[in-house]
């Protein structure tokens, strides 16, 4: 950084004083963590020399809370993937079954705007298409904050319900799958998208009706038309601002699309044979005839089935980004 040249590049420069503070940040942590583990070693051998019980409550509470800010701290690092920090676009579509599926689609779109609530993220629906007689056919959720992506990149993937299905008649066991697609929200210097290959539509929003529909064409529908990618946005009454954020997820799909085909094109490169990824089952959760949320990847399983619902998935956030399998 002390280098005349160094600011030539003003990217590359800005990358780098980004890095070197992350890192600053990461060590400074991590002196502040082993300040408090040599203090409460300090307290405890000078409590075990004079025979004072009186401080047990004080090291233990210590010994708790430093566990836990060693566990979070644990998790920073292991974040530190490129994209890790960012914004994150959550989609979430049901699988083959119609309402059985649009159902389990809108419980798991509930389940992650509880987490993001609990977890003190931004959570907003962008975009929703409610089904016809229950639940919805797709849902876009922008997630903001620090880590957003970090922390629901492994959740991208099938989710698999069973349960004793509340629209059958004769209380029959089903199984529904919904689809989840977590990507990085990225800067506008990372994907260039010129005018001439899109095209926007505008229209009106579409909703349960009632007097929370919005009369004016606000609604937009952005067609890329050299990939084919279609993304819309109906969640504000301005249409400018619907535009805008349909461009932020436009700009996110197609670096997703960009980086799939590098990876294949390394792949093909190397002679391996490609990991169809994407519609693989990552959990099941079963509600009936036995209660249990199991992650098929890290074989973690939770028996708390409504808590789970209600946003708490921090466990299989967690055993997901410790067992390495990053996204």
């Amino acid at each position: 950084m002390a280098s005349p040249a160094f600011w030539e590049d003003n990217r590359r420069a800005q990358s780098l004083v980004q890095e070197r503070s992350e890192l600053t940040r990461i060590v400074g942590r991590w002196r502040e963590l082993s300040t408090v583990a040599e203090e409460l070693r300090l307290l405890w051998e000078m409590a075990v020399e004079e025979g004072d019980e009186s401080v047990v409550p004080e090291i233990e509470d210590g010994l708790r809370r430093l566990r836990q800010s060693l566990e979070e701290f644990e998790l920073k690092v292991i974040l530190s993937g490129a994209h890790d920090r960012k914004n994150a676009i959550v989609s979430i579509h049901p699988g083959a079954g119609g309402t059985e599926s649009q159902d389990w689609a809108q419980m798991l779109v509930r389940m992650y705007l509880r987490w993001a609530e609990r977890a003190g993220f931004k959570a907003e629906v962008v975009d929703l298409l409610p089904g016809e007689e229950a639940g919805i056919k797709s849902a876009t959720i922008e997630v903001s904050g620090e880590y957003a992506y970090g922390y629901l990149k492994g959740e991208t993937g099938v989710h698999r319900l069973v349960r004793i299905s509340p629209f059958d008649a004769s209380r029959r066991r089903h199984t529904s799958f919904a689809s989840v697609s977590v990507i990085p929200e990225v800067e506008d210097v990372e994907v260039v998208v010129r005018d001439e290959d899109l095209r926007i539509d505008v229209f009106r929003s579409s909703g349960p009706g009632g007097q929370g529909v919005n009369t004016a064409d606000s609604a937009v529908r952005i067609t890329h038309l050299s990939s084919g990618i279609v993304v819309q946005c109906q969640n504000e009454r301005s249409q400018l601002r619907n535009r805008d954020t349909a461009l932020r997820i436009l700009r996110a799909r197609l670096y997703q699309v960009y980086e799939k085909k590098q990876r294949e094109e390394l792949a093909e490169l190397a002679g391996e044979k490609k990991e169809i990824a994407f519609g693989s089952q990552i959990r099941s959760y079963t509600f009936h005839p036995y209660q249990l949320i199991k992650d098929h990847r890290t074989g973690l399983e939770v028996g708390n089935v409504e808590a789970v619902m209600d946003g708490l998935i921090d466990p299989f956030i967690r055993a997901y980004l410790l067992s390495g399998k990053s996204a």
